[in-house]
């Protein structure tokens, strides 16, 4: 008996790494599972074990990215095993470059898999479930990332936009029965591999961490345990599971008519300096307070 028994589920991305864990996970915790992968025979491998040592799957490789490829990938799951109660949308891709030589195609690339693939999987997964009455729920794919990472423009502007997407979509889809949450997963894999240090270097001495080690947390926010989620982002997998903190104002002036020039110029630096936000992924200590200044080329 597992939490997930009778439930069906949609995995994107799930040919390797992450993804796979995560259909894995679904699939020892009782839930069917539709392998979605743009690499079929990568998504056959995943269904093939499985097949063979878990639970039951099927392999699809239908484009993420347009509403008719994500409709396909929700009619599978419907005819294969009669519904759909589950939506991972994991898939994603990198295309890293420094923002002033990132091109439009590098833009598009990675807004179309991480963005479009996550809305369009969603909205026909959201619209079935809406259809079949019995609610469901939504899990998007963001990342810390979304903070601002070094050489990732794309990536952390899509992470981002899924997450504020998550919240909205809770919003409108809760009285439908339908929950709507991000995880933050970490994990070893091809996509990590390519990540850069602050300064632009690679990223080096990191240890390795099982990327399936998320599926875990994925399965249970998947199961009617855990019916009373939705709207958050849970950082998952390397032995952690926490709630990201959102956006929120914390520090700030207020003046009946305006704050003018007149007042930042008199207070700002008395208010504020010292109290900006650390940004970036690693949440150095904020280092501009003498001024952003122009470096020397590098050698």
């Amino acid at each position: 008996m597992g939490i997930l028994d009778g439930k069906a589920a949609v995995v994107t991305g799930a040919g390797r790494g992450i993804g796979a864990g995560h259909a894995k996970w679904l699939a020892k915790e009782g839930a069917a599972v539709v392998v979605n992968d743009v690499d079929l025979e990568e998504a056959q491998k995943t269904v093939g074990i499985i097949n063979k040592e878990i639970g039951k799957a099927v392999a699809n490789n239908d484009p993420i990215d347009t509403t008719e490829g994500a409709k396909k990938i929700v009619d599978q799951c419907v005819s294969e095993f009669g519904k759909i109660d589950a939506m991972v949308a994991n898939a994603g891709i990198l295309r890293d470059r420094t923002f002033l030589n990132m091109s439009d195609q590098e833009m598009r690339d990675v807004f179309d898999v991480h963005v479009l693939g996550t809305f369009h999987t969603c909205q026909a997964a959201a619209r079935q479930m809406r259809e079949q009455g019995n609610g469901g729920v939504l899990i998007t794919t963001t990342s810390g990332a979304h903070h601002g990472n070094f050489g990732q423009t794309n990536y952390s502007g899509a992470k981002g936009w899924i997450a504020s997407m998550t919240y909205t979509m809770a919003m409108e889809l809760a009285r439908y029965g339908i929950r709507a949450i991000a995880v933050s997963p970490s994990g070893s894999t091809r996509m990590s591999a390519t990540a850069l240090a602050p300064g632009g270097s690679p990223a080096e001495g990191a240890n390795f961490t099982d990327p399936e080690l998320n599926g875990m947390q994925v399965a249970w926010l998947c199961s009617d345990e855990a019916n009373w989620i939705t709207g958050q982002v849970f950082g998952t997998g390397s032995d952690r599971f926490f709630i990201m903190q959102q956006p929120m104002y914390t520090y700030g002036v207020v003046k009946p008519g305006g704050v003018q020039v007149a007042d930042l110029q008199q207070h700002a630096e008395r208010f504020f300096k010292g109290k900006l936000e650390n940004f970036g992924l690693p949440k150095q200590p904020y280092p501009y307070y003498d001024g952003v200044k122009v470096q020397p080329p590098r050698k």
